[in-house]
């Protein structure tokens, strides 16, 4: 009786299969194609878009005319984008395990790790387009303003962007981060909304949490990046809330889906 020993593989070979492994850059793009290819994550996009034109709109007919410019069309297009960015943030890692689309992902692509790296940079990515988007209905509004006889200014303090920057990344990670930990996306969803509003309502009614809410209620850390001055003291109160809110939760999410078995 006769075997046949396979040939051992040779390092040239092995050299070549992990050139042929997809690099980061091409997995962010699959990532971010995805963000769009459900009907809940299309739509959502679009949602945020209508959302902002809409708000701007409403302040060409109700603002003074000395108010309708740049910077106070551009903050307020951000707080409904800002609403809806976690919700992207959770549908992007969630719709993995819900559509059971997993079991190819990670067959395709084994080092769960680069996968879950590329979902947070296409995040992230996504999250620096709409303040683009912000950027440009904010022109567009500014424009009409000055055609319809309101001021039409376009003074606007460059840190306003940086801030605006901080503010939508740190809102969709943060629900990418609940995403990650809990895997299911209505449950998600629903904790990701309750959790931060519990908190403030308590801080806001119970005069020994006070003292801790300012340090840990998101909505009142990310307050001051919504205006052109943040002091030191605010970026510390900031970097602690989404510590708690954010980094912790997107660390015991990464070791959850790691570990988990697909099925």
């Amino acid at each position: 009786m006769t075997t046949t020993t396979p040939a051992p593989t040779s390092p040239t070979v092995a050299r070549q299969a992990e050139w042929h492994r997809p690099s980061l850059v091409r997995l962010t793009g699959v990532e971010l194609r995805k963000l769009a290819d459900t009907r809940a994550g299309y739509w959502l996009l679009i949602t945020m878009g209508l959302l902002a034109a809409a708000i701007v709109t409403v302040q060409l007919f109700v603002l003074d005319d000395n108010q309708q410019n740049f910077a106070d069309f551009f903050v307020p297009s951000l707080l409904p984008v800002g609403l809806l960015l976690p919700v992207l943030g959770i549908l992007s890692i969630t719709t993995e395990w819900s559509q059971r689309t997993a079991l190819t992902t990670f067959a395709l692509v084994p080092r769960r790790a680069r996968v879950v790296l590329a979902k947070l940079a296409a995040m992230v990515l996504a999250a620096l387009a709409s303040v683009l988007v912000s950027l440009a209905v904010a022109a567009v509004a500014t424009l009409l303003a000055r055609a319809t006889g309101g001021a039409g200014g376009w003074s606007f303090e460059a840190s306003m962007l940086l801030h605006a920057a901080v503010l939508q990344v740190s809102n969709v990670l943060m629900g990418a981060a609940f995403g990650l930990l809990l895997l299911n996306t209505p449950l998600a969803i629903v904790t990701y909304l309750l959790l931060p509003t519990l908190w403030s309502i308590l801080g806001g009614m119970i005069t020994a949490l006070r003292g801790p809410a300012r340090w840990l209620d998101t909505g009142v850390t990310m307050e001051p990046l919504l205006g052109p001055d943040v002091t030191a003291g605010q970026w510390g109160r900031l970097a602690v809330s989404l510590l708690v809110w954010m980094v912790v939760p997107l660390a015991a999410g990464l070791v959850r889906t790691l570990r988990r078995e697909v099925s």
